[in-house]
């Protein structure tokens, strides 16, 4: 029986590139796995039409070989054939790491155990957070945090080990060391996790009292963290290697510092940009004067008001904002003044504002407020007018 076209069995085009390959093998190969077909001998033989495929299209040399000579390139032992001998569990097992490594815990695993990588399972220690909550101020100027927190950090006793002094870990017979396990299935080699030695690779037959074969201890842990200047709300800060320690000599996690900055009784903050609200009194708003602001720097401007200042208007003192970080540049200062109703009047303030009251207050005085009830006049007059139409 001759064998059919291997571009026609995966169902794809000539022209089809390297993920147009990897899809349409994964979904014939899902199709006809064994699993999914019990005693089903036609999906089983083409299972292995669609695997040999694949193993012949997905290799660039083979494809090219496959392309000029067809079958013929590997007939009689010639180069590239894929086969189904003792090498097919090793092969399967590759195509599974690199489609569905993802439901067996990682993709890769089972290759780095026959490259013979033992001691795999060394687990890595958790990343931890810390918050730290800062001023304002000191998010303008930078600082030097020092903190304090429990963690765990390498057994002193036992090196990390885990075992006992004067003993050591020794490989597991199980797995032989590299954490995993294979087992056939079928016609496939499946790698599991070790289920002697949970993945270590190791077992300690002697556990260090000091830390009872962890390699690892909590203790309190002094730190310092350099906060930059222009940090910023929610900003986190890694410091690598500074989380918990891995068991048994595995590799520390890392710690990330998570900045809040408390809420300020001047300034309100919009990236670099500071924005200040000050009050004016009604008297500085309509002849002009002038009012001493902060700074976020702990010094303090002028600002001039001139005459016939509204609410809401905004003064911009350039440079006066907060720098920007790992940058040369600094945000601005705005000044947003509204002006202040007097209240509490005394009989003479009040005989004085009447009198003033009473020279006018036409369109000259007050402008907005003179075209807001001009209009609102003209508004009700068209009512008017409509309802006599």
């Amino acid at each position: 029986m001759s064998k059919r076209d291997y571009y026609e069995v995966l169902g794809v085009a000539k022209t089809a590139n390297e993920g147009e390959l990897k899809s349409a093998f994964r979904k014939l190969a899902m199709a006809y796995h064994p699993d999914r077909n019990p005693g089903d001998k036609d999906a089983e033989i083409k299972f292995k039409e669609v695997n040999e495929a694949y193993q012949t299209l997905s290799d660039g040399q083979k494809r090219a070989a496959y392309d000029r000579f067809g079958h013929a390139a590997f007939s009689q032992g010639g180069p590239g054939g894929p086969g189904f001998g003792t090498d097919f569990g090793d092969f399967m097992s590759d195509i599974f790491d690199t489609f569905f490594g993802d439901a067996r815990g990682g993709a890769g695993a089972g290759a780095g155990a026959r490259a013979g990588r033992p001691g795999g399972g060394r687990e890595r220690g958790a990343d931890l957070r810390y918050n730290l909550e800062i001023s304002l101020e000191e998010a303008f100027t930078g600082k030097t945090e020092t903190i304090r927190l429990p963690t765990s950090v390498t057994c002193e006793v036992c090196a990390g080990s885990g075992a006992k002094a004067g003993s050591k870990p020794r490989a597991c017979p199980t797995c032989g060391g590299y954490g995993r396990v294979r087992a056939a299935q079928g016609f496939f080699a499946i790698e599991r996790t070790c289920p002697n030695c949970q993945g270590r690779g190791e077992i300690i037959d002697d556990p260090c009292p000091a830390c009872s074969g962890a390699g690892r201890v909590t203790r309190e842990r002094t730190l310092s963290v350099n906060v930059p200047a222009g940090v910023d709300d929610g900003l986190r800060i890694r410091l690598a290697g500074e989380g918990e320690s891995g068991l048994r000599g595995g590799p520390a996690g890392d710690l990330y510092i998570f900045l809040s900055i408390k809420p300020h009784p001047f300034f309100q903050r919009d990236g670099a940009d500071l924005f200040c609200r000050v009050p004016i009194s009604m008297v500085t708003a309509a002849l002009s004067g002038e009012i001493t602001v902060p700074v976020i720097d702990g010094s303090h401007t002028t600002v001039r008001i001139p005459a016939g200042t509204q609410t809401n208007k905004q003064f911009r003192l350039k440079g006066k904002g907060m720098p920007v970080l790992r940058s040369r540049d600094v945000g601005d200062l705005y000044i947003q003044v509204f002006v202040e109703t007097p209240q509490n009047l005394t009989k003479r303030q009040r005989e004085l504002l009447q009198e003033f009251d009473q020279h006018g207050t036409g369109v000259d005085n007050h402008p907005e407020s003179a075209g807001f009830f001009s209009r609102v006049k003209e508004f009700f007059d068209g009512l008017s007018g409509s309802g006599r139409a």
